[in-house]
């Protein structure tokens, strides 16, 4: 038999008694005999002409040609079995993998993520957060949501919406800010952006003290950590909503200054599928509508 012929169920055998090593506990999870399953593996061995398995008086141990055959089995009948899975009630469930900033991922996507699962359940997001240091490709990502200008060598961006940044510290803290002169007390914690702290004070028209708060690569974590009172950080407030209205932390100031906004990238090089275009309209639809409201809310304050 040639051995592009191999029987599926031979190689299936094996595959399962290596993982076990023993024939019977194979045998427990393809649904056969332990007989069955040696005689499948005999036969293998047979096909190829040499050993897989040396037989032990308590179990089997693989040969240097079963070690080197089942790394690749193991992958193929992993691969198989997660294609597999893709296929629900005669749908496929198509795939779209998404990176993103964690403050835009907890801010804003996070509350919205059950409308977009109800609305498309045949598409399997999956979703990894960053500190805005992405890899696209290195990643395997479709799309990466982002904190700049847009501007990223080698994508396509959509913009989706500023957000500003403005003082935010715990309540304690707020209570003793009366102007932002007084911000020059405080420790004042930094992101990476080491300009942005400068930035702010020029806007609020008072001298920039010097900052030597804690330096952070997340927001979220900066924004957790002025919570708990270690200070007050620059934040995207709109990111932060949910906890200022539960006084969690407090805006002291209404000075923001604006230094980029939040994009959806992905690959120029990149072929649309299905499950991209469908997270991507969603996306643009969602922001546009929480848009229109938060303009309505503006409007009906004034």
């Amino acid at each position: 038999m040639a051995k592009s012929n191999v029987p599926l169920n031979a190689l299936r055998a094996f595959e399962a008694s290596a993982r076990h090593l023993s024939f019977t506990k194979a045998g427990l999870e393809l649904r056969v005999t332990q007989a069955a399953v040696s005689h499948q593996v005999k036969g293998l061995e047979e096909i190829l002409g040499l050993r897989l398995f040396r037989r032990l008086p308590r179990g089997l141990a693989l040969t240097d040609e079963g070690q080197a055959l089942i790394p690749v089995l193991a992958d193929s009948f992993g691969r198989i079995r997660a294609m597999l899975e893709r296929f629900e009630d005669g749908h496929f469930r198509d795939v779209v993998t998404v990176g993103t900033v964690g403050t835009f991922a907890t801010g804003w996507l996070l509350p919205r993520l059950k409308a977009f699962c109800e609305a498309h359940p045949y598409v399997d997001l999956r979703l990894l957060t960053n500190n805005n240091r992405v890899d696209i490709a290195g990643e395997g990502l479709d799309y990466a949501i982002r904190f700049g200008d847009g501007s990223w060598h080698g994508t396509e961006a959509a913009r989706l919406f500023a957000a500003p940044l403005s003082p935010v510290c715990a309540p304690a803290i707020a209570q003793k800010l009366r102007r932002p002169a007084d911000l020059a007390r405080q420790v004042l914690l930094r992101s990476y952006r080491a300009d942005e702290w400068a930035r702010w004070f020029e806007a609020a028209g008072v001298p920039c003290p010097v900052v030597r708060g804690a330096v952070f690569d997340s927001s979220v974590t900066m924004a957790e950590a002025a919570a708990q009172g270690a200070g007050v950080a620059l934040l995207p407030v709109r990111m932060f909503a949910r906890e200022l209205r539960r006084g969690r932390m407090a805006r002291p100031f209404d000075v923001e200054i604006t230094t980029g906004a939040y994009w959806l990238t992905w690959l120029k090089s990149k072929q649309e599928t299905r499950a991209m275009r469908a997270f991507k309209d969603w996306l643009v639809r969602s922001v546009a509508a929480a848009e229109t409201a938060t303009g309505g809310a503006r409007r009906r304050r004034r």
